[in-house]
């Protein structure tokens, strides 16, 4: 029983994600429009889907920057 206790415990500790080591290189998160330009994290676009049109945002799904369905419809003005 102890010596599952321990692996728990070592579990438990927290995990820093800050860098801080000069070699570490910081990962820019971002997502792509249809002809592959930068779109970033919190923008709002237009999406057409297999003929399904609607408003997406792009936004972190864990460690992968995805589109994510905001409304319904597109908006047009």
């Amino acid at each position: 029983m102890w010596k599952y206790a321990a692996a728990f415990t070592v579990l438990a500790l927290p995990i820093s994600a800050d860098a801080t080591s000069a070699s570490v290189k910081t990962v820019e998160c971002y997502c792509t429009d249809k002809a592959g330009g930068r779109v970033e994290l919190g923008e709002n676009r237009c999406l057409n889907v297999g003929g399904r049109v609607f408003m997406a945002r792009c936004e972190m799904s864990q460690n992968v920057p995805m589109w994510r369905e905001a409304e319904g419809g597109c908006v047009t003005g």
